[in-house]
């Protein structure tokens, strides 16, 4: 079987799905994309992938895209040791939190203050004093989720994909600086830490 192939755009959440294979242990290919000087995606990607979209793999005949659904695959298909997809009910069902709060609470708050300051830059300041509330509110959460966890990864001592997943959302929003300097969360730094140390980042 050949192996699978990662379409991996600069700069995107294709950073996920590097990192997830590595943990697999798969073998793949990296078909690299650079972004276009307004940083839009080239041609030649949106020629490939359906939709343009960033990110995007190819396993056999199957073409997948959106980083949720290609973690959950890539789990279902070939994480056969249950690690990275908790087979304990409980569990299974944190990291699918994580997995649906990675897009849909933290980068859809965050993102909005981006895409804001581009539309309306000159209500941006308002804009963002609203917005930078909720992020804030999504990274207490998390700080409490993770101090209270007391572990090195959200789901204990050993990677999950709810850290593949949040690991690049949260990094995201940090190097963004979306409204995230003017308070700390130090169990978040350790686990941005405990990440970034892990040998298949």
């Amino acid at each position: 079987m050949a192996p699978i192939t990662l379409y991996f755009l600069q700069t995107s959440r294709a950073i996920r799905i590097a990192w997830l294979l590595e943990e697999l242990k798969l073998p793949y290919n990296v078909e690299a994309f650079n972004r276009e000087p307004s940083g839009d995606t080239p041609t030649k990607f949106r020629d490939q992938i359906p939709v343009g979209r960033a990110l995007a793999i190819k396993d056999g005949d199957l073409t997948l895209i959106e980083s949720a659904a290609i973690t959950e695959y890539l789990c279902e298909q070939y994480d056969h040791h249950n690690v990275l997809l908790p087979v304990d009910k409980v569990a299974r069902a944190y990291a699918r939190m994580w997995i649906s709060a990675a897009e849909g609470t933290f980068l859809v708050h965050a993102l909005a203050i981006m895409y804001g300051s581009g539309v309306a830059p000159e209500a941006a300041e308002k804009l963002h004093v609203g917005l930078s509330t909720q992020v804030h509110r999504d990274f207490d959460w998390l700080e409490d989720e993770l101090r209270c966890g007391a572990s090195k990864f959200l789901l204990g001592d050993t990677v999950t994909v709810a850290d593949t997943m949040m690991g690049f959302s949260v990094a995201f929003i940090r190097k963004m600086g979306l409204r995230t300097k003017q308070k700390t969360w130090p169990s978040i730094n350790t686990w941005l830490d405990n990440i970034e140390a892990t040998p298949t980042y």
